[in-house]
């Protein structure tokens, strides 16, 4: 397991405390921007959560909205499980189970400003710039080591482990990004004046 990686000398973040599958229990309009600021470590890499989106199954841009299927299964299971899908064919995406079960609602992690284990992400993106290491869905997934093998897996049990945000935060909602439907909904959250967002508010 990597542990935290930043330079001799230098403060690891101060994690929170660690957040059970029950968090995930409520509405996904709720969980989605207490996820600001909530740290995540796949096998110890990982790092602060600063943008998320929304999608909850009466939406037509989420993947529940037209009922279960093989790849969308674990929606409509219950909260608090990761649901990783491939995107275009090309990279993973990772997405966090909420509210009670057959809900089928989710929230899709955007975003994440590096604070453990970033060798490993650079190693794995082939990327120095710790800005760009987790700024996009797929990039987060690519620097984590994310993949299908972690669809299904609860987030409160290794290799996954989440903690709570520390103190008080700004944050930014807008509409999401990337989707043909429901385009006008302000469900996209993130962390205001973060560096490391896949896009700016």
């Amino acid at each position: 397991m990597v542990q935290n990686s930043k330079p001799a000398g230098a403060a690891a973040p101060r994690l929170g405390k660690p957040l059970k599958r029950s968090f995930f229990d409520r509405s996904v309009h709720e969980v989605a921007p207490d996820l600001i600021g909530a740290t995540l470590l796949v096998d110890g890499v990982g790092g602060t959560i600063v943008e998320v989106e929304a999608y909850h199954h009466l939406d037509p841009a989420a993947h529940s909205f037209r009922g279960p299927t093989p790849r969308n299964r674990v929606m409509f299971g219950p909260p608090g499980f990761a649901y990783v899908y491939r995107s275009y064919g090309i990279h993973w995406c990772v997405n966090f189970v909420c509210e009670e079960e057959g809900s089928a609602s989710a929230v899709l992690i955007r975003a994440l400003q590096p604070t453990h284990g970033i060798p490993a992400m650079r190693r794995r993106r082939g990327q120095q710039d710790e800005r760009a290491l987790c700024s996009g869905p797929g990039k987060l997934t690519e620097a984590l080591g994310i993949t299908i093998k972690h669809n299904e897996l609860p987030l409160d049990q290794p290799p996954i482990t989440l903690h709570a945000r520390v103190g008080r935060l700004d944050i930014a909602a807008g509409v999401r990004i990337g989707i043909t439907k429901a385009v006008d909904l302000p469900w996209r959250y993130g962390l205001k004046g973060s560096r490391f967002l896949s896009k700016p508010f």
